[in-house]
């Protein structure tokens, strides 16, 4: 006689797992390139130290055309690279000049505290700083071949730089005076001439930082005076604005400046922690508000990717959507 097996349907009720989401990447190429931007809002990275990554006052940052992030990284005395997803991909040191001794048995490097670049239309990198007892614009290729270098006058004050690439020109600030600070853009050949300086006759006492847009105009931000001048290429200056104060428009002790594809102007208003919008001629836009911390510099990406500095917490932020 044979068993017949019989099957009963039971339920059982499994609970509920919950739900995963991925967030899509994006693969760098060989250089560390991605060809295409991921899809968040933003990434940061850094935090202080001397490792790879890591910073010790991130005073200045540009971008190239095909996406690498350089950083200026003050008390570390190098320069970083990143690309646009933040990894970390290469350095160098900020070398002055290299003096070989007993016909190079011994080389001894000479270093400088990089206070801020900028990069030429060739792609090479400009750096402006200074060691114990001069100060100096180097210029290096993107992995750290000292090019040429400009002796600048000694001023004992933060210099900071910008490359008109339209005129291949290179632009730095000058203050001198302790009691009464005077402040000037010198503009310089690659070979180190100073063909003109511009805008001692309004009165700056501390310019900060420079960009200079598709146009030539020239933006400077004035630290003292909370605001931002615009000259046109031949010294004329064009327009003034900001003024001190925490309302729409104002600022407090600017910093980084650079515009968007649009000619807008984003400033890093370091007193009141946040970025500031304007328009080409000046007139408030808005606020970032999506950046922590204190903003230094800032630079624009080549598809519209906002590169910030923020020397409270020695981060980096790239910002995809603001």
């Amino acid at each position: 006689m044979k068993t017949v097996a019989v099957f009963q349907t039971v339920e059982v009720k499994v609970p509920p797992l919950g739900f995963v989401t991925v967030q899509s990447i994006s693969l760098p190429d060989s250089q560390g390139v991605s060809k295409d931007p991921p899809r968040t809002q933003s990434v940061k990275f850094g935090g202080r130290g001397s490792d790879q990554g890591k910073f010790d006052r991130p005073h200045g940052v540009t971008v190239s055309k095909d996406g690498l992030v350089f950083v200026s990284d003050y008390g570390n005395e190098r320069i970083q690279c990143f690309n646009l997803q933040g990894t970390f991909l290469h350095q160098f040191p900020t070398v002055v000049s290299v003096q070989g001794i007993f016909k190079s048995l011994v080389t001894a490097k000479q270093r400088m505290k990089p206070e801020d670049l900028s990069m030429d239309r060739d792609g090479n990198l400009w750096v402006v700083g200074s060691d114990n007892s001069a100060e100096y614009a180097v210029q290096y290729s993107p992995r750290g071949k000292l090019l040429t270098k400009i002796d600048l006058k000694r001023t004992g004050r933060q210099r900071k730089i910008a490359i008109d690439t339209i005129r291949n020109n290179v632009i730095i600030t000058e203050t001198s005076g302790s009691m009464s600070p005077q402040g000037v853009l010198c503009v310089y050949r690659p070979d180190g001439t100073l063909e003109r300086t511009l805008g001692g006759q309004h009165k700056m006492a501390r310019p900060e930082y420079i960009s200079v847009n598709k146009g030539g105009h020239i933006f400077v931000s004035h630290f003292m005076a909370s605001c931002v001048y615009v000259f046109r290429e031949d010294g004329h200056l064009l327009s003034v604005f900001g003024g001190e104060g925490s309302g729409e428009g104002e600022l407090k002790y600017p910093g980084g400046i650079c515009t968007d594809s649009s000619g807008n102007i984003i400033v890093a208003d370091k007193g009141n922690k946040n970025l500031a919008v304007f328009d080409r001629t000046g007139n408030f836009l808005r606020y970032i508000t999506s950046v922590e911390g204190r903003p230094v510099a800032v630079a624009m990406a080549p598809k519209g990717q906002l590169v910030v500095t923020d020397d409270i917490h020695n981060t980096v932020t790239i910002l995809y959507s603001y």
